[in-house]
């Protein structure tokens, strides 16, 4: 890696990059230095996430609280080995520290890098890394409000709506003996009695005092199948989505760098938009398979959207090689 002087030839300016070389040992202090500074400020960030880290994991896990209180299913995530939720919460705190101190990173990663590109390389990156982020934040967020409570519906819907085998019912219903109806509140109960049962509208729990303290009665629902899901396969499915979705919204940068390496031309893209948007359907449907009008729509209309910008990003850089 070397950097690059400005030299004056011909009235001209010009790059000498002999004139500033970089031993080996200047290069691994640069490195060393870089990495120090870079590990410095992901581990404030990480100070920050561990302190509110528990927040951080009841806004992954509020979009299935709410798919479960829509469908009137106990709101409760749970775990089968005892380290789960500390271990989910050193991940969810780790994670979230490095995507808030990516672009300290990033910085200083390019601080070292930078020293080796000529200006119109350096320019290349610069101008293109803040769209990449803002796609990829796109991407996640996409995922968070619309895809994820889209996929949570169809699978829950589909696994509660099993029925149970056939069995053989009473001709006639049986009689009530003692009125057992539980109380319907919105909210607890300001003064609480040992043993009082009650039903919290607003959070979606059946609830039982006992022992002085409020405890959650699990319930679901009348068919074959009850949701049991556990705070760590949750999470992974979550974390899996944000960024499968997150580096696909790159679509468009990857399609001006294909073009602008000539492995694709733009004629060529345009001539097969057809099969590109056939494709993207077949995807939107398989990803979203709940309402197939509605979710496959909403999702078709990003990818064509990312799509047709990166044919537009490679035909804004068109003239510009064709003068080069």
């Amino acid at each position: 890696m070397t950097t690059h002087a400005m030299t004056k030839t011909d009235g001209h300016h010009e790059f000498d990059p002999d004139q500033y070389r970089m031993s080996i040992g200047e290069h691994l202090e640069e490195l060393r230095m870089r990495l120090i500074m870079a590990l410095l400020g992901f581990a404030v960030v990480a100070v920050f996430c561990l302190i509110f880290g528990q927040q951080v994991m009841s806004i992954f896990c509020k979009p299935l609280i709410t798919v479960l209180q829509s469908y009137e299913i106990n709101p409760q995530i749970y775990f089968t080995q005892m380290s789960d939720p500390f271990m989910v919460y050193i991940e969810i705190s780790m994670i979230s520290a490095t995507a808030i101190a990516s672009p300290w990173i990033v910085y200083q990663i390019w601080q070292f890098v930078a020293a080796g590109l000529y200006p119109s390389e350096r320019k290349i990156v610069t101008k293109y890394v803040p769209l990449s982020i803002t796609l990829l934040i796109s991407g996640m967020v996409f995922v968070y409000y619309l895809v994820l409570p889209w996929t949570l519906q169809f699978f829950l819907a589909f696994s509660i709506s099993i029925p149970l085998p056939t069995v053989k019912s009473p001709t006639t219903p049986a009689p009530t003996t003692q009125n057992s109806s539980i109380q319907m509140l919105d909210g607890d109960p300001e003064v609480n009695t040992e043993g009082q049962v009650w039903i919290n509208r607003i959070d979606g729990r059946l609830k039982l005092f006992y022992g002085g303290k409020a405890r959650i009665l699990p319930f679901g629902p009348e068919n074959l199948t009850a949701p049991l899901i556990t705070l760590p396969d949750y999470i992974d499915l979550v974390f899996g989505m944000l960024l499968t979705f997150g580096l696909s919204f790159q679509l468009p940068l990857v399609v001006m760098a294909l073009v602008a390496i000539g492995i694709l031309e733009i004629a060529m893209l345009k001539a097969s938009r057809r099969y590109v948007y056939f494709g993207m359907s077949i995807l939107a449907a398989a990803i979203t398979p709940g309402d197939v009008i509605t979710a496959t729509i909403a999702l078709m209309i990003p990818l064509i959207g990312l799509f047709e910008l990166g044919i537009w990003l490679a035909r804004s850089k068109e003239p510009k090689a064709l003068e080069d």
